[in-house]
């Protein structure tokens, strides 16, 4: 080889580890600050940044310590689903019924829609797929079978899933809210509805106007008060489980436009067979029995019938359409619903524990230990969970090359322009992604947990650190 071309590869080489020994020392010395920094004080603060298509380190510090992910963890819920459900998967929701039907075209029998885990079922996002595209779809189901008259129950079938709809770990101020919606096999309009609000003065208290949709089997109580102009949005609500009373506290500002908040529906099997129920009986299809499901039922002691015929099945959007929303809006019930259908398909209980179990076996055969993958949700709401940025950021690296892995990257949001998802719950903020540089494509996972003073300011601290990788 002559002494040229040698000279230029030694030149191209020696300024590739230059271009990394600036990067590593500029995101060293950026660290360095946000570490120092007084909001970062009682903070534990972490970073790992990869190289996407080698894995080799560019820059870490404390990458071995186990932090609060909060939503980073759907990155990992995502990635995860993804190798085991495949991109095109699909859940099934079955609608039959029980019984026979007379020649007058009288059922008598059962009306059941048995679940599998669809978290879009009614949801409004999906072309196809909302409320009324369902009923619709389930309304000439049973108009093709010849059905005119059901003297049985509408019956929304959760049972696929278990009777926990909330993972241990969750917190109480959380649940009753639409980000705290529990999972449900039988998911409807994502599991939540709006309330619509009446404000008044500072310091009065505030009227509820009425729900969106009607939901005349809960009554509401308002112990929200109106506050002064740019407090934002504090009112929660809470249904304690088996309740029919829902409460709304804490505070609502007098300045904010919508005058609504979003909870969560404590039962949505119930609510799916509920509306069924009142579509048919406005289109003059006589329903005998009751709206139920699984868990009215057992509060009956009754029997869960199970589907003699099938009418219809309603499938969902694939999966990557499901995680281009759940990463695009955060969708906490889209991640745990995600959590559990990856148990159910390894052939186990479909549980959140077990979901975790499938999860961290699943990695651990890929090199990844456990105890770093120390997970208690699919969401990152719950403050227990614990991931090291090594391997979240390792396990980002880890899509690269998948057939996926454009949808994956797809459904990422973008913030201080980088394709990265974001991660708040109290005192903890958290961002993971993936970024070129000089040519260079990385991937990175930074957290930090209980800071102190505003988000905006710890956010502002952290996006300079992340600035040393544009």
């Amino acid at each position: 080889m002559k002494a040229r071309t040698l000279l230029i590869i030694s030149l191209l080489l020696l300024g590739g580890t230059l271009s990394a020994q600036t990067l590593r020392a500029k995101l060293q010395a950026a660290f360095n600050r946000l570490q120092a920094d007084s909001q970062c004080k009682y903070a534990s603060v972490s970073l790992t940044v990869l190289d996407a298509e080698t894995g080799e380190t560019v820059f870490t510090a404390n990458p071995n310590m186990g932090l609060a992910t909060a939503s980073t963890l759907k990155t990992i819920t995502s990635i995860t689903a993804f190798n085991i459900l495949g991109k095109d998967f699909r859940y099934q929701t079955q609608f039959g019924y029980t019984g026979l039907i007379a020649a007058d075209g009288t059922l008598n029998g059962d009306i059941i829609i048995k679940g599998s885990g669809d978290p879009t079922l009614g949801s409004w996002r999906y072309e196809g797929h909302r409320e009324n595209d369902i009923l619709s779809q389930l309304v000439t189901a049973l108009q093709k079978a010849g059905i005119k008259k059901i003297n049985g129950r509408i019956i929304g079938d959760d049972s696929t899933f278990g009777t926990q709809s909330i993972p241990d770990g969750w917190i109480w101020m959380d649940i009753g809210n639409y980000y705290g919606a529990g999972t449900s096999a039988l998911c409807w309009r994502e599991n939540q509805f709006d309330i619509k609000l009446k404000t008044g003065p500072v310091n009065h208290p505030i009227i509820i106007s009425r729900t969106v949709p009607a939901i005349p089997y809960l009554d509401f109580k308002s112990e929200l008060i109106n506050a002064p102009a740019g407090t934002g949005d504090n009112a929660y609500a809470y249904l304690p489980i088996g309740g029919k009373v829902m409460y709304l506290r804490g505070t609502y500002a007098i300045d904010k436009e919508k005058k609504a908040i979003s909870v969560a529906l404590p039962d949505p099997a119930y609510d799916a067979a509920f509306r069924l129920a009142d579509t048919l009986q406005r289109l003059g299809i006589i329903v005998g029995g009751s709206a139920e499901s699984t868990s009215t039922l057992s509060a009956k002691n009754q029997t869960l019938p199970i589907i003699a015929q099938n009418l219809a099945t309603i499938q969902s959007p694939s999966l990557s359409q499901i995680i281009y929303w759940l990463n695009r809006k955060s969708i906490n019930l889209y991640a745990e619903q995600l959590l559990k259908t990856i148990a159910w398909k390894q052939g186990k209980a479909a549980t959140t524990d077990n979901g975790v179990s499938v999860e961290q076996n699943f990695w651990k055969a890929k090199g990844i230990d456990p105890r770093s993958l120390n997970v208690v949700d699919g969401s990152g709401l719950s403050p227990g969970t614990r991931v090291t940025t090594l391997t979240l950021a390792t396990i980002l690296r880890s899509a690269k090359g998948a057939d996926w892995f454009n949808d994956f990257y797809e459904s990422l949001p973008v913030y201080n322009n980088m394709k990265m998802k974001s991660g708040s719950i109290l005192n903890v903020l958290t961002y993971a992604g993936y970024q070129t540089h000089n040519g260079r494509e990385l991937c990175f996972s930074i957290m930090v947990n209980n800071y102190n003073g505003s988000e905006i300011g710890v956010k502002e601290k952290i996006f300079k650190v992340l600035d040393e990788l544009k």
